[in-house]
Protein backbone atom coordinates (compact mmCIF):
# COMPACT_ATOMS: atom_id res chain seq x y z
CA UNK A 1 0.00 0.00 0.00
CA UNK A 2 1.44 3.48 -1.00
CA UNK A 3 0.92 6.94 0.45
CA UNK A 4 -1.70 7.88 -2.17
CA UNK A 5 -3.98 5.13 -0.90
CA UNK A 6 -3.55 6.17 2.68
CA UNK A 7 -3.79 9.99 2.36
CA UNK A 8 -5.66 11.44 -0.67
CA UNK A 9 -4.22 14.54 -2.35
CA UNK A 10 -6.11 17.52 -0.95
CA UNK A 11 -3.69 20.25 -2.03
CA UNK A 12 -5.26 20.94 -5.44
CA UNK A 13 -8.76 21.43 -6.75
CA UNK A 14 -9.68 19.85 -10.10
CA UNK A 15 -9.81 22.53 -12.86
CA UNK A 16 -13.35 21.68 -14.02
CA UNK A 17 -14.86 21.70 -10.55
CA UNK A 18 -16.85 24.68 -9.28
CA UNK A 19 -15.53 26.27 -6.14
CA UNK A 20 -17.40 25.18 -3.04
CA UNK A 21 -19.18 27.70 -0.86
CA UNK A 22 -17.55 28.25 2.50
CA UNK A 23 -19.41 26.48 5.34
CA UNK A 24 -21.74 28.57 7.41
CA UNK A 25 -20.41 29.54 10.83
CA UNK A 26 -22.88 28.49 13.55
CA UNK A 27 -24.12 31.21 15.81
CA UNK A 28 -22.53 31.32 19.25
CA UNK A 29 -24.69 29.95 22.07
CA UNK A 30 -24.84 31.43 25.50
CA UNK A 31 -22.68 29.42 27.94
CA UNK A 32 -23.69 31.09 31.14
CA UNK A 33 -26.75 28.90 31.66
CA UNK A 34 -24.80 25.70 30.98
CA UNK A 35 -22.02 26.65 33.38
CA UNK A 36 -24.55 27.66 35.97
CA UNK A 37 -26.35 24.33 35.67
CA UNK A 38 -23.10 22.39 36.04
CA UNK A 39 -22.15 24.48 39.05
CA UNK A 40 -25.48 23.84 40.73
CA UNK A 41 -25.15 20.07 40.21
CA UNK A 42 -21.63 20.05 41.68
CA UNK A 43 -22.73 22.09 44.72
CA UNK A 44 -25.72 19.81 45.28
CA UNK A 45 -23.51 16.75 45.11
CA UNK A 46 -21.07 18.15 47.67
CA UNK A 47 -23.91 19.20 49.98
CA UNK A 48 -25.48 15.77 49.66
CA UNK A 49 -22.25 13.97 50.55
CA UNK A 50 -21.46 16.24 53.47
CA UNK A 51 -25.03 16.21 54.70
CA UNK A 52 -25.32 12.42 54.46
CA UNK A 53 -22.07 11.96 56.36
CA UNK A 54 -23.17 14.40 59.04
CA UNK A 55 -26.54 12.67 59.45
CA UNK A 56 -24.79 9.30 59.67
CA UNK A 57 -22.51 10.51 62.45
CA UNK A 58 -25.47 12.07 64.23
CA UNK A 59 -27.52 8.87 64.15
CA UNK A 60 -24.56 6.81 65.37
CA UNK A 61 -23.85 9.26 68.20
CA UNK A 62 -27.42 8.98 69.48
CA UNK A 63 -27.32 5.17 69.63
CA UNK A 64 -26.34 3.20 72.71
CA UNK A 65 -22.83 1.71 72.41
CA UNK A 66 -22.81 -1.93 71.35
CA UNK A 67 -21.33 -4.18 74.02
CA UNK A 68 -18.32 -6.29 73.00
CA UNK A 69 -18.73 -10.09 73.11
CA UNK A 70 -17.30 -11.76 76.21
CA UNK A 71 -13.84 -13.32 76.08
CA UNK A 72 -13.73 -17.04 75.37
CA UNK A 73 -11.20 -17.53 78.15
CA UNK A 74 -12.12 -15.13 80.96
CA UNK A 75 -10.13 -17.04 83.57
CA UNK A 76 -6.73 -16.95 81.90
CA UNK A 77 -3.98 -17.39 84.45
CA UNK A 78 -0.72 -15.55 84.04
CA UNK A 79 2.47 -16.68 85.78
CA UNK A 80 3.61 -14.41 88.57
CA UNK A 81 6.70 -12.39 87.78
CA UNK A 82 9.88 -13.57 89.47
CA UNK A 83 11.47 -11.37 92.11
CA UNK A 84 14.12 -9.01 90.87
CA UNK A 85 17.44 -10.74 90.26
CA UNK A 86 15.95 -14.25 89.96
CA UNK A 87 15.70 -16.34 86.78
CA UNK A 88 13.52 -19.26 85.82
CA UNK A 89 15.10 -22.63 86.46
CA UNK A 90 16.14 -24.55 83.33
CA UNK A 91 14.20 -27.65 82.39
CA UNK A 92 15.62 -30.91 83.68
CA UNK A 93 17.35 -33.03 81.06
CA UNK A 94 14.47 -35.51 81.14
CA UNK A 95 12.11 -32.77 79.86
CA UNK A 96 14.49 -30.87 77.59
CA UNK A 97 14.36 -32.39 74.11
CA UNK A 98 17.43 -30.49 72.97
CA UNK A 99 19.47 -31.83 75.87
CA UNK A 100 18.20 -35.37 75.35
CA UNK A 101 18.83 -35.26 71.61
CA UNK A 102 22.47 -34.24 72.04
CA UNK A 103 23.27 -37.38 74.01
CA UNK A 104 23.12 -41.02 72.99
CA UNK A 105 20.24 -41.05 70.52
CA UNK A 106 19.79 -44.79 71.00
CA UNK A 107 18.53 -44.20 74.55
CA UNK A 108 15.46 -42.47 73.12
CA UNK A 109 14.38 -45.58 71.21
CA UNK A 110 11.61 -47.76 72.58
CA UNK A 111 13.01 -50.76 74.46
CA UNK A 112 12.35 -54.19 73.05
CA UNK A 113 9.23 -55.75 74.56
CA UNK A 114 9.59 -58.67 76.92
CA UNK A 115 9.91 -61.95 75.07
CA UNK A 116 10.85 -60.29 71.76
CA UNK A 117 13.43 -62.01 69.59
CA UNK A 118 16.22 -60.47 67.58
CA UNK A 119 15.12 -59.45 64.13
CA UNK A 120 16.79 -61.26 61.25
CA UNK A 121 18.51 -58.15 59.86
CA UNK A 122 18.93 -56.16 63.08
CA UNK A 123 21.84 -53.71 63.47
CA UNK A 124 24.26 -54.91 66.10
CA UNK A 125 25.03 -51.61 67.82
CA UNK A 126 21.84 -49.64 67.14
CA UNK A 127 23.42 -47.22 64.65
CA UNK A 128 22.64 -47.18 60.93
CA UNK A 129 25.16 -45.76 58.51
CA UNK A 130 23.80 -42.87 56.40
CA UNK A 131 24.72 -44.60 53.14
CA UNK A 132 22.90 -47.73 54.26
CA UNK A 133 19.91 -45.63 55.26
CA UNK A 134 19.82 -44.15 51.74
CA UNK A 135 20.23 -47.58 50.13
CA UNK A 136 16.72 -48.53 51.27
CA UNK A 137 15.20 -46.07 48.77
CA UNK A 138 14.43 -46.79 45.12
CA UNK A 139 17.23 -44.46 43.95
CA UNK A 140 19.96 -44.71 46.60
CA UNK A 141 22.38 -42.18 45.11
CA UNK A 142 19.66 -39.60 44.66
CA UNK A 143 18.33 -40.31 48.17
CA UNK A 144 21.80 -39.84 49.63
CA UNK A 145 22.21 -36.46 47.93
CA UNK A 146 18.79 -35.45 49.19
CA UNK A 147 19.60 -36.46 52.76
CA UNK A 148 22.89 -34.60 52.69
CA UNK A 149 21.06 -31.49 51.46
CA UNK A 150 18.66 -31.81 54.40
CA UNK A 151 21.63 -31.97 56.78
CA UNK A 152 21.31 -35.56 58.00
CA UNK A 153 23.48 -36.14 61.05
CA UNK A 154 22.94 -39.69 62.32
CA UNK A 155 20.41 -42.54 62.45
CA UNK A 156 19.62 -44.65 65.50
CA UNK A 157 17.67 -47.86 64.96
CA UNK A 158 16.14 -50.71 66.89
CA UNK A 159 14.23 -53.77 65.72
CA UNK A 160 12.72 -56.95 67.07
CA UNK A 161 10.56 -59.93 66.11
CA UNK A 162 7.47 -61.22 67.90
CA UNK A 163 5.02 -63.97 67.19
CA UNK A 164 5.63 -66.17 64.19
CA UNK A 165 6.45 -63.61 61.50
CA UNK A 166 5.94 -60.08 62.87
CA UNK A 167 8.92 -57.75 62.73
CA UNK A 168 9.21 -54.15 63.92
CA UNK A 169 11.83 -51.54 63.08
CA UNK A 170 12.07 -48.00 64.48
CA UNK A 171 14.46 -45.35 63.16
CA UNK A 172 15.32 -42.00 64.70
CA UNK A 173 16.79 -39.81 61.97
CA UNK A 174 18.46 -36.69 63.34
CA UNK A 175 19.30 -33.59 61.28
CA UNK A 176 21.67 -30.70 61.88
CA UNK A 177 20.38 -27.25 62.74
CA UNK A 178 20.30 -25.03 59.64
CA UNK A 179 17.99 -22.85 57.59
CA UNK A 180 16.42 -26.11 56.31
CA UNK A 181 14.14 -28.03 58.69
CA UNK A 182 15.39 -31.46 57.68
CA UNK A 183 13.20 -33.54 59.99
CA UNK A 184 10.00 -31.82 58.91
CA UNK A 185 10.86 -31.91 55.20
CA UNK A 186 11.75 -35.60 55.28
CA UNK A 187 8.59 -36.63 57.16
CA UNK A 188 6.34 -34.55 54.94
CA UNK A 189 7.92 -36.08 51.84
CA UNK A 190 7.34 -39.61 53.12
CA UNK A 191 3.77 -38.85 54.10
CA UNK A 192 3.21 -37.29 50.69
CA UNK A 193 3.38 -40.58 48.77
CA UNK A 194 1.54 -42.76 51.32
CA UNK A 195 -1.83 -42.31 49.51
CA UNK A 196 -0.33 -43.75 46.30
CA UNK A 197 -1.48 -47.07 44.90
CA UNK A 198 1.75 -48.91 45.71
CA UNK A 199 1.65 -47.83 49.35
CA UNK A 200 -1.08 -47.25 51.96
CA UNK A 201 -3.66 -45.84 49.53
CA UNK A 202 -4.95 -43.58 52.32
CA UNK A 203 -4.20 -40.38 54.22
CA UNK A 204 -3.58 -42.40 57.39
CA UNK A 205 -4.66 -41.57 60.94
CA UNK A 206 -3.47 -38.76 63.20
CA UNK A 207 -1.27 -39.64 66.16
CA UNK A 208 -2.38 -38.45 69.58
CA UNK A 209 0.05 -35.91 71.02
CA UNK A 210 1.54 -34.96 67.64
CA UNK A 211 0.48 -32.18 65.28
CA UNK A 212 2.26 -33.78 62.32
CA UNK A 213 2.34 -37.54 62.94
CA UNK A 214 0.28 -40.11 61.05
CA UNK A 215 0.00 -43.89 61.02
CA UNK A 216 -0.80 -46.03 57.98
CA UNK A 217 -2.05 -49.57 57.41
CA UNK A 218 -1.33 -50.92 53.93
CA UNK A 219 -3.67 -53.14 51.91
CA UNK A 220 -2.72 -56.80 52.06
CA UNK A 221 -0.39 -58.05 49.32
CA UNK A 222 -1.16 -61.49 47.96
CA UNK A 223 0.92 -63.57 45.56
CA UNK A 224 0.42 -67.15 44.50
CA UNK A 225 2.74 -69.50 46.33
CA UNK A 226 3.56 -67.00 49.11
CA UNK A 227 2.09 -66.08 52.45
CA UNK A 228 -0.02 -62.92 52.61
CA UNK A 229 2.02 -59.83 53.45
CA UNK A 230 0.71 -57.09 55.73
CA UNK A 231 2.49 -53.80 56.44
CA UNK A 232 1.97 -50.71 58.60
CA UNK A 233 4.03 -47.54 59.03
CA UNK A 234 4.13 -44.35 61.08
CA UNK A 235 5.92 -41.07 60.41
CA UNK A 236 6.32 -38.04 62.65
CA UNK A 237 8.96 -35.60 63.82
CA UNK A 238 9.79 -33.70 66.97
CA UNK A 239 12.40 -30.99 66.88
CA UNK A 240 15.32 -32.12 64.73
CA UNK A 241 14.41 -35.83 64.92
CA UNK A 242 12.32 -37.61 62.30
CA UNK A 243 10.81 -40.97 63.25
CA UNK A 244 10.02 -43.90 60.98
CA UNK A 245 8.28 -47.03 62.24
CA UNK A 246 7.77 -50.17 60.13
CA UNK A 247 5.74 -53.26 61.02
CA UNK A 248 5.44 -56.30 58.73
CA UNK A 249 3.61 -59.56 59.34
CA UNK A 250 1.88 -62.42 57.58
CA UNK A 251 -1.20 -61.71 59.71
CA UNK A 252 -3.36 -58.62 59.82
CA UNK A 253 -1.93 -55.53 61.54
CA UNK A 254 -4.55 -53.31 63.14
CA UNK A 255 -4.52 -49.52 63.13
CA UNK A 256 -4.37 -49.67 66.92
CA UNK A 257 -1.17 -51.76 66.78
CA UNK A 258 0.82 -49.22 64.76
CA UNK A 259 -0.73 -46.17 66.42
CA UNK A 260 0.00 -47.45 69.94
CA UNK A 261 3.59 -48.21 69.00
CA UNK A 262 4.10 -44.77 67.46
CA UNK A 263 2.53 -42.91 70.39
CA UNK A 264 4.73 -44.75 72.87
CA UNK A 265 7.81 -43.82 70.86
CA UNK A 266 6.60 -40.23 70.66
CA UNK A 267 6.32 -40.17 74.44
CA UNK A 268 10.07 -40.84 74.77
CA UNK A 269 11.07 -37.76 72.77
Amino acid sequence: MNDEEIIPDQGKTPPDAAPEAPPAVPAARPRRRVLRTVGLIAVATVIGLVGGTAVGYGVQAQREPTALPPLNQPDLAHPKPLPKGQRAKPLPASEDLRAKAQGDLRKLLLPKPAGAKKAEYADADGWMDVSRFASAFDRPSRALDYQLDLGIRRVAVTSWATGEHREVEIRLVQYRASDVHGAADFVEDQQGYMPDEDFAESEGRELKGSSNGRSYVFPVKRKAGYLDMYEARAYFYRGDIAVEIFVVDTKKISQNDIRSLAERQLGRL
